[in-house]
């Protein structure tokens, strides 16, 4: 996101930590994000691929050549499982991490996967021959936007969105995975935020999430009730409220896997504090993970602040993702609004936010 635009540099605060030096999870060393977007205008099928507002996302959790041989500790937890995560089994079991995390749309995961398998082969030859791999492939759904009878990316789009990874700016919005995805009424999409948490056990823990979720009504700015306050000026658009929201937590802080998985549960106290109740056909569902590798942890006790952190992160993350988001143009001409800036500004200088 372009900080002249950015809501933190308007003096938007949420919670007390400060962010790292890029506000996002990029703050933690080692991690990257990446996009493909794919956008396309062709006839329906079966004449043409339709209309296609989708792309790919990876989160590069360390280099890949590493993680099959050396991989991370790792936790997941699910709030509302109208959705999919694969590999989470894995995770679960074992708590740890051994591919990037991709993310994609719903009827695009097979697909994705296939691209992650060749991605992890070409960054490891010993897998498929010592071992395999269960890749990290997460979705929410932009049919609203995006034809999906036809699977819009391709499988080399993992590899892509893994090679735009290392650059290391973390672009956010209607980017890659999140280009159609749809937020309180608004264009969502990808948002990250990060925190460093304070005393001796100083840690970064940065967040992405692909926001596809909410009620326009619900929407909360840092407890101000935007969407109550904006009113019949912006009627509610776009698709059931049941959407969807990925969220990712990194932090470099030495944890174990039952640790990360209470960290991950916590995003979703930072979705509610957005305006999120985790709808019935809502799919949230949340992965932490450590780039710290060894025996020692954290004791138990000590796990406050990460906490802390993660629940800021999360709302910041969601946050950032509507304000970095512009106005999309879908499928049968449906239109998903960017969030008012000058609207939502007001509002928050109103309730001393700003």
């Amino acid at each position: 996101m372009d900080a002249a635009r950015s809501l933190r540099a308007l003096g938007l605060r949420i919670g007390e930590l400060e962010s790292g030096p890029t506000n996002s999870i990029a703050d933690v060393a080692g991690v990257g994000v990446g996009h493909v977007t794919v956008v396309r205008d062709e006839p329906d099928p079966p004449g043409g691929r339709g209309v296609a507002r989708t792309g790919v996302t990876a989160i590069m959790p360390a280099a890949p050549a590493t993680l099959h041989a050396q991989p991370l500790a790792a936790g997941v937890a699910v709030l509302n499982g109208a959705g999919e995560m694969t590999g989470s089994l894995q995770v679960a079991e074992w708590a740890v991490l051994e591919t990037p995390i991709y993310l994609t749309a719903t009827m695009a995961v097979g697909r994705v996967f296939d691209g992650a398998v060749a991605a992890a082969v070409a960054a490891d030859p010993t897998v498929g021959v010592e071992d395999v791999v269960i890749p990290v492939v997460a979705e929410c759904d932009d049919s609203w936007l995006s034809e999906a009878r036809v699977v819009q990316v391709e499988a080399a789009d993992a590899g892509r969105a893994l090679a735009d990874a290392a650059r290391g700016e973390v672009v956010e919005g209607a980017v890659g995975a999140g280009t159609g995805m749809m937020c309180f009424g608004f264009k969502g999409g990808i948002g990250t935020a990060s925190r460093v948490t304070a005393g001796a056990t100083s840690a970064t823990v940065g967040v992405v999430v692909l926001a596809n979720f909410g009620s326009r009504r619900d929407l909360r700015i840092d407890g101000v009730p935007v969407g109550r306050l904006l009113g019949g000026r912006l009627p509610d658009a776009g698709p059931r409220p049941a959407g969807s929201c990925i969220a990712v937590v990194a932090t470099h802080a030495p944890l174990h896997g039952a640790q990360l998985e209470r960290i991950a549960r916590r995003a979703g106290l930072g979705l509610a504090r957005t305006g999120s109740v985790a709808h019935h056909g809502s799919g949230e569902i949340f992965l932490a993970f450590t780039t710290a590798r060894g025996p020692d942890a954290l004791a138990d006790a000590e796990l406050d602040p990460l906490f802390a952190a993660t629940v800021d992160a999360t709302e910041e993350a969601v946050v950032n993702a509507l304000w970095a988001a512009e106005r999309v143009v879908g499928r049968e001409g449906r239109v998903a609004e960017a969030l008012p800036h000058d609207d939502v500004v007001a509002l928050l200088e109103d309730h001393r936010r700003l």
